[in-house]
């Protein structure tokens, strides 16, 4: 790594994640490498320049980077390079990261690989895939190498898109940075594009401004500390990369044609090209800009509300406009009652450190009765997964008994003892049946064999969800966005049996599931089954995800009253004794 540059903050993260990688691949124990995801994680989150941080003297303001990591840092900016990192190479070749990154190809198997095979890169493992050499390896067979070369495939055709839980903050904290940084002359700004439609993944960020002086905001915002190269500036609009990597483009438009700009710039483009046939059908054109009439003169709206009552439509919710029926909905005036992040009451998924949590039970509950919910479930993983140290049944029964301690310290906020149980691959549930009826709610998951041909894994899905001690589906197609595709269901036949069987779907609210997909959410509903959205949190931090649980429903049309973990406290447990008594 050269020294003819500072180090931007995308540099030393690529560093730590590296670290942390080559330190999975070797083995090591499992805090190590999540001291090492944490401080990655930190600075991929910061809205700062690493460098002039570590100028200042202040990387120990970073949470997550101690003492240690702060010095590998400082050996960075001083040196350009790592000696810990390039130690680590000399054992495990930096190529062997990407193999991670191949659908069902862990650490011990790419370990395995190199030890055994000598390979270090995606090309040398495709080669011998396709000679047939991998078959030769313990635990590999011919199947082993189709999925391979399947995966190597799906992995080369990936975009560089971002995580909407990556990508909105950094947007939002551009956002207030010029609305400190102008003030008064900036009148509106908000994200747009599919930023504003939360949908799951982003390309590149977009921001819509109105302001009486539109010079004064563009050279605010190529001043910004974000800011690491402008790529383009004109009158109206400006494109900038951040230090994080990201590309953002601003518009600023005049207040006065604020909401024609910022109903366009949130497109989507199929959503928008509808409404342009139903202004044209009314003698209009419309643009970013405004209405112009057939002899020129324009008609502007300075809200999108006008937008679409100039169409003869109520205000559409950005996270509607696709072009999935929407238009046809305000029309009729059947749009939906959309769920709110207000409505939901309670939590039915999340670890403690009994598992592969990061906080004890007594701060998981104590951070979820500090935002108020009603209702909460403790669902640390079962035993098969080892790897997450799950909880053997001795394990299990010990922690009901602490459960109960808690919920009779705390009777404000009820408290359940479940478990997140593995679907093994044959289809059998990780516990027995007379274990799962101890407990007051059990979630089912895949998180293995998610690469099973299609009528194997939805039979082995099917088995869960008609089994009578399974209340909740989590993650139903156990994707990770942007690095594993989820298990090939045959959705269709998943959702009917969990409407016969009254099994509920979870919406899983992290940033890097939101699984189920917006189109299962609206299938799901429309064949009457219940949602969970839960947040699957490790920490207390991440019951802040749940608003991308709720974002993605909103997307799949959900309201309120299909949302299992909107009811009241009374109305959830009537619904629980009910599932309980069968």
């Amino acid at each position: 790594m050269g020294t003819t540059r500072p180090l931007t903050n995308r540099d030393v993260v690529r560093v730590l994640r590296d670290i942390a990688a080559l330190l999975q691949i070797k083995g090591e124990n499992r805090y190590r490498i999540l001291a090492y995801q944490r401080a990655a994680d930190a600075i991929d989150h910061l809205g700062r320049d690493l460098h002039t941080l570590w100028q200042e003297g202040c990387l120990d303001e970073i949470p997550g980077v101690g003492e240690a990591i702060a010095a590998k840092i400082d050996e960075l900016f001083r040196t350009g390079h790592l000696k810990y990192l390039e130690r680590l190479e000399r054992e495990y070749p930096r190529s062997l990261i990407e193999l991670l990154n191949v659908p069902d190809l862990g650490p011990k198997r790419v370990r395995t690989l190199y030890k055994q095979l000598g390979i270090t890169t995606l090309d040398e493992l495709e080669q011998a895939a396709r000679e047939g050499k991998l078959r030769s390896l313990a635990g590999f067979g011919a199947k082993t190498e189709a999925k391979m070369l399947e995966g190597i495939q799906r992995l080369r055709q990936r975009s560089n898109r971002v995580l909407l839980g990556v990508a909105l903050p950094r947007a939002l904290a551009l956002v207030h940075a010029l609305r400190e940084a102008v003030g008064d002359t900036l009148v509106h700004i908000d994200v747009g594009g599919s930023l504003r439609r939360r949908k799951a993944t982003i390309g590149d960020m977009d921001l819509v401004a109105a302001a009486h002086d539109a010079e004064a905001v563009m050279q605010a915002f190529v001043a910004l500390p974000q800011v690491a190269d402008i790529l383009w500036r004109g009158n109206t609009k400006t494109r900038v990369r951040l230090h994080t990597g990201d590309e953002v483009d601003l518009r600023v438009v005049a207040p006065e044609r604020w909401g024609t700009a910022l109903q366009y710039f949130t497109g989507s483009q199929a959503h928008n090209v509808r409404l342009r046939e139903l202004a044209l059908a009314q003698g209009l054109s419309l643009s970013e800009y405004s209405f112009k009439r057939e002899d020129g003169s324009e008609q502007l709206c300075t809200t999108e509300e006008e937008v679409y009552a100039t169409l003869g439509l109520p205000w559409i919710p950005p996270e509607l406009r696709e072009d999935w029926g929407e238009i046809e909905a305000a029309r009729q005036g059947h749009l939906p009652t959309l769920l709110t992040l207000d409505d939901i009451r309670g939590d039915l998924h999340m670890h403690t450190t009994a598992s592969d949590g990061r906080l004890s039970l007594r701060e998981m509950v104590e951070g979820a009765r500090a935002r108020g919910y009603a209702y909460i479930a403790i669902t640390d993983h079962s035993q098969s997964l080892g790897m997450v140290n799950g909880l053997t049944v001795e394990r299990l029964r010990a922690q009901q008994e602490d459960i109960r301690a808690l919920q009779a310290e705390y009777d404000d906020m009820l408290i359940l003892h479940g478990a997140e149980v593995e679907i093994k691959a044959d289809g059998t549930l990780d516990y027995p049946d007379e274990v799962l009826a101890e407990l007051d709610i059990v979630i089912a998951s895949l998180h293995t064999a998610l690469r099973q041909p299609r009528e194997q894994v939805t039979q082995r899905l099917l088995k869960a969800i008609r089994n009578p001690h399974v209340d909740i589906i989590g993650h139903p197609t156990g994707r990770l966005l942007l690095k594993r595709e989820g298990a090939d269901l045959d959705m269709d036949v998943i959702l009917r049996a969990a409407a016969e069987s009254g099994t509920v779907l979870e919406l899983n609210a992290a940033p890097e599931r939101l699984d189920l997909d917006p189109v299962y959410v609206r299938q799901a509903i429309e064949y009457g089954c219940l949602i969970a959205i839960d947040t699957d949190a490790h920490h207390t931090d991440d019951f802040d995800n749940l608003r991308y649980g709720v974002w993605q429903a909103r997307r799949g049309w959900a309201e309120a009253r299909h949302v299992l973990n909107t009811r009241p406290r009374e109305a959830f447990e009537a619904w629980l004794a009910q599932r309980n008594g069968r």
